[in-house]
């Protein structure tokens, strides 16, 4: 069964220089329920680490300090 479960798992790989979308959490709840936006604007990814790590960038330049884990993004294609 694991077997069967491991062939549609697909590795997420980012290298630097990619656009990504970071998801967002929500602790407060917002007003637009269900509407919400589950993705936070374009990212870029400045660094990779091997732990599943990444620091990624604003569009604008500006550097995020703390890490973010690769679950928590997914690819964006403009």
């Amino acid at each position: 069964m694991a077997r069967a479960f491991n062939k549609k798992v697909c590795l997420r790989k980012f290298s630097p220089s990619d656009l990504v979308l970071r998801k967002v959490l929500r602790i407060a709840r917002d007003s637009r329920g269900k509407f919400a936006y589950k993705y936070d604007r374009p990212f870029i990814v400045k660094e990779v680490f091997n732990g599943g790590a990444i620091i990624l960038n604003d569009m604008d330049g500006n550097e995020n300090a703390l890490p973010v884990n690769v679950d928590a993004l997914k690819k964006y294609y403009p």
